[in-house]
């Protein structure tokens, strides 16, 4: 028996050696970012249903490139929103960038929610099913909606900056980036020091994750294949029903909300929009990490998208932190209906509303890093009187969820920084078509 062990394992090493060999030719080939994904995305789920706990090693791997990506994100996102915000230059374009980036986002988790509803309803989710415990689970306290408030203020940014507190950290960088355009105006001499130090900055963090993203492949990889040897149908035969109705609620958003607003709104073709961004769906599937997407979201907005720099740099940012459809919306949205039918709760249209009201609400600021969908479930809950306990049923299959909840999240910010630009290039083109006629 041992040696039937020792012998797989060595089997799964030489086989994930050849495997980074092979998207290693796939990338240099090809010269395609997204096939190389895509390629160690099939290569991973073979090898991870294959071969199981003997590719355990490979966990390294993806904690290492998580790392990695994790380390940049911090920098990438205060850089960003103050770049972006100095080169809008105008207090007026901005206004407008941002209502309507936040008019989008949280617009669409509002219907992500109803959409979540309608699939749990459709599902009889939890119909049938007795309450099961999972050992060590403790229900989360609620914080006062004061509290959460206040938590969001940068109070003190380093030590935002240190517990890696996104939303003080953007709020913080907001403040900094609005003086700086306000003080622009007024005394350009006086702020070019700070203003240059930031633009360098900038280019210099853009180089290091350019550096980091050639890492990509590789920890996709190994995520993948350490997530498939670990989730076996076995563990979640009694909450397939779960995992569909979100995977099919995905679906739904994105072809019923946010193809809709490409093709109608930013007037763009959708099937060429959804390949342009796919690099990122791929990374956000396999990393479970709005945030660690967050350089690849950029980059394929910018270069294959053809959004500006300044409103993907402005948008994504926020959009990995406000509204979130997935992990903000539809989800919290799914597991109330899962958990009242549990708990033989008959909720209402006013529980239906108070549902979508509360996502939209608690979505403001969910952290974009696996498993961050649990606390706004919780407050869900909390609001419709539903027992938090009952989240304890779905964490077993949390990770295979939060798979496509990441990417429904990416691809919604991703389909709200090309709504706004498009249509900001428009109001652009007629102030200028006035001033011609004029």
């Amino acid at each position: 028996m041992n040696i039937s062990i020792s012998f797989n394992l060595i089997l799964a090493v030489i086989l994930s050696l050849v495997a980074f060999y092979v998207i290693y030719l796939v990338k240099s080939k090809t010269n395609k970012f997204s096939y190389a994904t895509l390629t160690a995305l099939v290569i991973g789920l073979a090898l991870g249903a294959i071969f199981k706990e003997n590719l355990a090693y490979l966990e390294v791997v993806g904690k290492g490139y998580i790392s990695l990506i994790k380390m940049i994100v911090v920098p990438l996102v205060m850089v960003s929103i103050i770049t972006s915000i100095i080169r809008l230059k105008n207090l007026d374009t901005l206004k407008s960038i941002g209502l309507k980036t936040l008019g989008i986002l949280l617009g669409t988790t509002g219907v992500a929610a109803i959409i979540g509803i309608i699939m749990g309803k459709l599902f009889n989710l939890g119909n049938g099913l007795n309450y099961v415990g999972v050992e060590g689970f403790t229900a989360r306290e609620i914080p006062a909606f004061s509290e959460v408030i206040l938590s969001f203020l940068p109070s003190n940014p380093v030590a935002s900056i240190v517990n890696n507190q996104i939303i003080p950290i953007v709020i913080f960088s907001l403040f900094v980036a609005i003086a700086l355009v306000i003080e622009d105006n007024k005394n350009p001499e006086k702020v070019k020091p700070f203003k240059d130090v930031i633009l360098s900055t900038y280019e210099l963090v853009l180089s290091i994750t350019r550096i980091i993203l050639k890492f990509i492949p590789y920890g996709v990889f190994a995520l993948i294949a350490t997530a498939a040897a670990k989730n076996g149908l076995d563990t979640i035969k009694s909450l397939i029903a779960v995992i569909l109705a979100v995977y099919i609620a995905c679906i739904l958003q994105i072809v019923l909300v946010h193809t809709p607003l490409v093709g109608f709104v930013a007037r763009k073709n959708p099937l060429k929009f959804f390949k342009d961004i796919f690099p990122a769906q791929v990374v956000a599937f396999t990393s479970q990490s709005s945030y660690g997407t967050l350089p690849v979201t950029i980059k394929s907005l910018v270069e294959n998208a053809k959004v500006s720099e300044d409103v993907a740099s402005f948008v994504a940012p926020l959009g990995s932190t406000i509204g979130m459809n997935a992990c903000g919306g539809l989800y919290p949205a799914i597991v109330a209906i899962f958990v009242a039918n549990v708990f033989n709760v008959d909720l209402t249209m006013y529980h239906y509303f108070l549902i979508v009201i509360t996502t939209i609400i608690s979505s403001i600021g969910i952290a974009g890093v696996p498993g961050a969908a649990t606390m706004s479930t919780t407050v869900v809950l909390s609001t419709v009187g539903l027992p938090v306990e009952g989240m304890a049923m779905v964490i077993a299959v949390d990770s295979i969820i939060d798979m496509m909840r990441t990417m429904t999240n990416v691809t919604g910010s991703a389909v709200a920084a090309v709504v706004v630009d498009e249509t900001e290039k428009r109001k652009k083109e007629k102030l200028v078509s006035r001033a011609v006629k004029a």
